[in-house]
């Protein structure tokens, strides 16, 4: 019998969670805010040097699965902290490590209302790493996307379409979105060294 989410194989993540894309919803920046404000009165800022919602719940015009996703920045040396860790198990988190991949940094991840009994639940997704990790460029992807309605409308169509192909495979959902963020975070640091010029 599977008592946590650590248990869980590729397989009964797929089924259990299946990619599923709604309407964006105003109250995630809300949701956002509550779970920055827990975190914050249970971990403290000495530990957390930032808190960003990222992820497409964080872009206003395009369908998003229904997750939170935080980027919470600590100093290098709490980086699998276990004491840390426990802090967030007590706010109801289950830790993972991400093991390094191309060009960005083993660090921590955590879940919470993943719930294997098939109650439906908030689900928050928590990426913690130091600034140096490659994973921040996401905040710019997510400003860039903001702020340029074309790029993240096809974004969108890319999304609805692995998400229609890959319903029951969440790697292959997210390895479809690569190339596009890639090359998205091209486009952000070309547009950087011209505005440097």
């Amino acid at each position: 019998m599977v008592k946590t989410l650590n248990d869980l194989t590729k397989e009964d993540w797929n089924t259990l969670f299946p990619i599923e894309l709604v309407d964006h919803n105003p109250e995630w920046k809300n949701i956002y805010k509550n779970e920055k404000q827990r975190i914050l009165g249970k971990v403290g800022q000495e530990k957390i040097l930032r808190i960003e919602h990222f992820g497409s719940s964080s872009i206003a015009s395009i369908k998003s699965k229904p997750y939170i996703d935080l980027m919470i920045e600590i100093p290098k040396d709490l980086l699998f902290d276990k004491q840390l860790i426990n802090q967030f198990t007590e706010l109801g988190y289950s830790h993972f490590k991400v093991p390094e991949r191309e060009n960005i940094a083993e660090y921590s991840s955590f879940g919470k209302g993943y719930n294997i009994d098939g109650t439906k639940a908030q689900i928050f997704h928590i990426h913690m790493c130091p600034k140096e990790n490659a994973m921040w460029k996401q905040i710019g992807f997510r400003n860039f996307l903001n702020a340029n309605k074309k790029r993240a409308k096809e974004y969108e169509n890319l999304k609805i379409e692995l998400a229609s192909k890959f319903k029951n495979d969440r790697g292959s959902y997210v390895l479809g979105k690569t190339d596009f963020i890639n090359e998205t975070l091209q486009l952000i640091e070309k547009k950087s060294i011209q505005n440097n010029v």
